[in-house]
């Protein structure tokens, strides 16, 4: 057993400075001294897979990253960090429970994955390690997470048995309650535009400035079509992880994030809305381009037709939500939403179904997106307005 703080001290003196996660017993004592301490930064998420794109995004914004949950919830995590830590390569440490050890008694729930913890790290090529607990090992475990993190830039595991860390007292805030956000309702009925159009729209409103995050599918691959600029990031996998990643940007980087989400990955994880209320960065914009099915996939029917996205983002705390169905209404709340400094703010677009005749994939790979857009996030602000006119000719040629 060691105290909280060797591990801690440790993890500090390498950089390691954000956390983020979701608790298990045996985790109580790290995480309740993370979240007492102020040079730490403690971001508790609704899923884990949440977890491992909000460790994403503040890694994209310079931090180094600490995801911490229970082995019962890589199952969650499985899909991120399969399709986009490591596409992408981003690395983070990873501090993953033993439920279910074998020889020792746990609850039922908990069996399976306690036998197969070790090899599902290893089947997703997770490198992984035991959770010190002698403070003789903790610096010996620190040189080898940095050299396997160095070496393959991606996520290492450390599993935790329990009783690993003595107990610690839980210091902490009370959650504030903010009071509900503002609504505005820019919709027309007019005839629904469709994704291509109101991404232009969005091209030819924000500055160069703003680091755009466009989930999976279509809606980055018109994205990549339309302009391929630096300050975009276009996630290949991951679906639902959108939001989750701009809010662990937003969280480290002063420039304005825009989430491009889609109905169907913004449903996959709904809770992410909760966390993003909750935690509040002022700097963050997230629009749905919200056309009813999933189109990458043939045009199947998602459920969103009985979901009011503004109405939900308001009462999980964003501070203004639009609703809007035509490219006016896109205009006019996109431009009152970037020139406000009160976010989150969420943009809800009913468009068409359908996409660019003959679209193509982004030809720049996962991981010189990844590095070009992380360069991007710590360079100097530029006063210039985007430039995007020989990229939609190249679109429409």
């Amino acid at each position: 057993m060691i105290p909280a703080d060797e591990f801690l001290a440790s993890a500090g003196s390498l950089g390691f400075s954000f956390y983020t996660g979701v608790p298990c017993s045996f985790l109580t004592p790290l995480i309740n001294r993370v979240i007492g301490l102020d040079n730490l930064d403690y971001v508790g998420a609704t899923s884990e897979g949440e977890a491992v794109a909000i460790a994403a995004g503040a890694w994209f914004a310079g931090r180094r990253t600490i995801v911490i949950c229970q082995n019962s919830g890589l199952g969650n995590a499985v899909n991120p960090l399969t399709s986009l830590n490591y596409p992408f390569r981003i690395p983070t440490l990873m501090i993953v429970t033993w439920r279910g050890q074998p020889g020792l008694h746990d609850e039922p729930q908990h069996a399976l994955m306690g036998e197969i913890t070790a090899g599902l790290l290893d089947t997703i090529r997770v490198e992984h390690a035991s959770f010190p607990t002698c403070a003789i090992d903790v610096l010996p475990t620190f040189d080898r997470v940095e050299r396997v993190i160095t070496r393959t830039e991606l996520p290492f595991a450390l599993i935790m048995t329990k009783g690993s860390v003595a107990d610690e007292p839980l210091e902490q805030k009370a959650q504030v309650a903010y009071p509900r956000g503002r609504f505005f309702d820019f919709r027309t009925g007019a005839t629904r535009p469709r994704r291509s159009s109101a991404l232009e729209r969005v091209l030819a409103l924000v500055s160069n400035d703003v680091a755009i995050i466009a989930t999976t599918g279509k809606t980055g691959r018109e994205l990549f079509t339309l302009a391929d600029r630096e300050q975009h990031l276009y996630l290949v996998g991951s679906m639902g992880c959108a939001g989750g990643l701009g809010l662990g940007v937003a969280l480290n980087c002063p420039r304005k994030i825009l989430v491009l989400d889609g109905d169907g990955a913004a449903l996959m994880k709904l809770g992410t809305l909760a966390t993003v209320g909750a935690y509040a960065p002022p700097n963050l914009l997230h629009l749905i381009l919200d056309n009813g099915v999933h189109d990458s996939t043939g045009g199947q029917a998602t459920v969103s037709p009985n979901v009011d996205f503004a109405a939900t983002a308001l009462a999980c705390g964003y501070r203004s939500a639009y609703s809007c169905d035509d490219l006016a209404g896109l205009e006019r709340a996109l431009v009152e939403a970037m020139r406000t400094d009160s976010g989150p703010t969420l943009l809800h677009l009913r468009i068409a179904p359908g996409s660019i005749e003959k679209l193509g994939r982004p030809t720049v790979s996962p991981y010189d997106v990844a590095r070009r857009f992380k360069q991007f996030l710590g360079g100097s602000p530029s006063p210039e307005g985007p430039d995007v006119s020989e990229e939609r000719e190249r679109a429409h040629a």
